[in-house]
């Protein structure tokens, strides 16, 4: 990969990042409460919406910078030759080039992502005082509490949006008979993230109530099926859904803003 490249990439990745995590905010709070385990107004109801904004902030643009320098510089690489050279062997590439980006990103995400959640659900706290105490209570490994689980929700998504939304650039490109523009892109990005959306919510839930649960307690250990199962216990099927209306429309309209972003900021640095 070129430097200018590696620029662009990077460059087009943390803006369409910050893009989505800024605009999309105070949905992504609901969808937090939601899926507490004190249940969404204890956790603060519909009150300091943008409460753990910083710490999405601070995250947002070097995440989806690492994110997209790896998943095109994966995608270059294996597409170069060998059997992933090979048109049908495309999906294939995008899920390894998705799943490795995700690996890496997450080193960044997952503890703004720890503070973040923890503000939303306790909106009386500033995100400062949140890190803070994550550090005081369980030091530096307290902000990678979830990272187990966010990788095994992060991953299977990407293994659906990536290769989904490539998939429908591919095939409406063809059709049209010339590349998309950036708007077609986002079309593409809205939809495949609303499919993959919905197939991890209960992963995401199960994220979630680790990431919230207090230090020491058996959610707090990071055993995914166990949570699932307690969750499903106490609240049925719909408790393994909770929040999935916002998180989809969260998602969808973040892969609109998010894929579509990255696509015109990407063509008009190149």
């Amino acid at each position: 990969m070129e430097k200018r490249e590696f620029v662009t990439y990077m460059v087009a990745g943390g803006c369409a990042g910050m893009c989505v995590d800024l605009t999309l905010f105070p949905l992504d709070t609901i969808k937090t409460r939601l899926q507490s385990q004190q249940g969404f107004y204890k956790a603060g109801g519909f009150r300091g919406i943008y409460a753990g904004v910083p710490s999405a902030a601070v995250g947002s643009f070097p995440n989806a910078a690492a994110f997209f320098v790896i998943y095109e510089c994966t995608k270059s690489l294996l597409g170069a030759g060998g059997v992933l050279a090979a048109p049908h062997a495309a999906p294939v590439t995008h899920m390894m080039a998705a799943s490795l980006g995700e690996i890496v990103a997450c080193l960044i995400r997952v503890p703004t992502e720890v503070v973040k959640q923890r503000t939303q659900a306790s909106p009386s706290s500033t995100t400062y005082h949140i890190l803070l105490a994550t550090l005081r209570d369980e030091g530096v490994r307290g902000l990678y509490r979830g990272y187990g689980s966010t990788l095994l929700r992060e991953i299977p998504f990407s293994l659906v949006q990536f290769p989904l939304w490539e998939y429908l650039k591919t095939l409406w490109s063809r059709r049209q008979g010339h590349t998309l523009y950036s708007w077609q892109a986002a079309v593409c990005g809205a939809f495949a993230g609303a499919v993959a959306a919905f197939v991890t919510t209960p992963l995401d839930v199960a994220k979630t109530r680790i990431m919230l649960a207090k230090a020491g307690s058996t959610t707090a250990s990071g055993n995914i099926p166990l949570v699932l199962y307690d969750v499903w216990k106490s609240r049925g099927v719909s408790g393994l859904f909770a929040g999935g209306i916002p998180r989809i429309t969260f998602i969808s309209v973040g892969g609109f803003i998010f894929l579509g972003a990255y696509d015109k900021v990407r063509s008009s640095l190149q």
